[in-house]
């Protein structure tokens, strides 16, 4: 049976259940980064998941090198008396800003020395910075608190809160007036995206408002690829209109879309797609495939690999 690489396909010969739009409202709720969703050559989701990293450090480089043109007074540091740091970084402060981190870790080379740039009114205290594999940008009023680690590549919106031992592992852009705490790596989270707990999510797109429980893990590689080496493990592939498309990656974590909630310690599998609307009760296992929009999802714990699955309807 042909299966189609999704990579391959033109935007319209994509189904609807992997494109953007099925996903996101940019009109209704519009986003800084909607260049990332809808630019050249993004045909689905899955496209978008792969350029997250690229995109962010065009992004950052590219900010920061306008923002010092706007502004000739701001100062880029290069060492600090009073902070432990290694290697070599620049970091750029706003007026306004707080900053007091608990470490920076630059790069090894001083003539690819990473970027921090802290605009005005953010905060960060007490946190770990990692430059050596990336920038990082924190926008205005943003607030990185003690314990939390940050990798670069990253981008931190407006007003957003990454609470005590978050963890980001780079290539990694959050919205505006998003909560943060628990691991991220290859992720884009939209405006007001709500993690504020102990959580992992990685390879994975998640909407406006959309929201993790207590300790909801997003699996981002099946538990069998995992025992084979990196060049061995096997592409995902979904049915779908009697036709069978492969991703291109063995690595998929979620796509939540706008207003997805996932109740506390539940578990979404490897290629989980979650259209806007979805909601998954308390410890659900949520199998790969596609849900929603506008669904109720629950576990029936007595009876083996049940899926209760009910209309939403948001408008109640």
């Amino acid at each position: 049976m042909e299966v189609l690489k999704v990579k391959d396909l033109k935007k319209e010969d994509v189904p609807k259940e992997m494109r953007v739009e099925s996903y996101f409202d940019l009109k209704a709720h519009p986003f800084k980064h909607e260049a990332l969703l809808t630019g050249e050559g993004v045909n689905s989701v899955v496209s978008v998941i792969g350029k997250i990293g690229s995109y962010s450090k065009k992004w950052i480089a590219d900010t920061i090198s306008e923002n010092l043109k706007k502004n000739p007074v701001l100062k880029v540091q290069k060492s600090f008396d009073k902070i432990n740091t290694h290697g070599h970084f620049e970091v750029i402060l706003e007026e306004g800003a707080v900053f007091s981190p608990s470490c920076i870790f630059g790069s090894k080379d001083a003539g690819k020395a990473g970027k921090l740039y802290v605009s005005k009114n953010a905060v960060v205290f007490g946190s770990d910075i990692y430059l050596d594999e990336g920038d990082i940008f924190i926008d205005e009023g943003a607030v990185i608190e003690a314990s939390a680690g940050l990798k670069g590549p990253t981008i931190i919106g407006k007003k957003t809160s990454v609470r005590e031992g978050a963890y980001l592992r780079g290539n990694v852009i959050i919205g505006d007036g998003a909560v943060i705490r628990g691991e991220l790596k290859n992720v884009l989270i939209l405006d007001k995206g709500n993690f504020p707990h102990p959580s992992y999510l990685g390879d994975s797109i998640c909407g406006y408002m959309s929201h993790f429980g207590n300790q909801v893990t997003a699996a981002n590689l099946g538990i069998y690829e995992g025992l084979k080496d990196a060049d061995k493990r096997t592409n995902l592939v979904f049915r779908l209109g009697g036709k069978s498309y492969d991703i291109g990656t063995p690595k998929m974590g979620v796509v939540a879309g706008d207003f997805c909630q996932i109740g506390c310690s539940s578990t979404t599998d490897p290629g989980t797609f979650l259209m806007p609307h979805t909601i998954s009760y308390t410890l659900t296992r949520i199998s790969k495939g596609f849900y929603g929009p506008n669904e109720i999802l629950k576990n029936k714990a007595l009876e083996k690999g049940i899926i209760e699955r009910s209309p939403f309807n948001p408008n109640k």
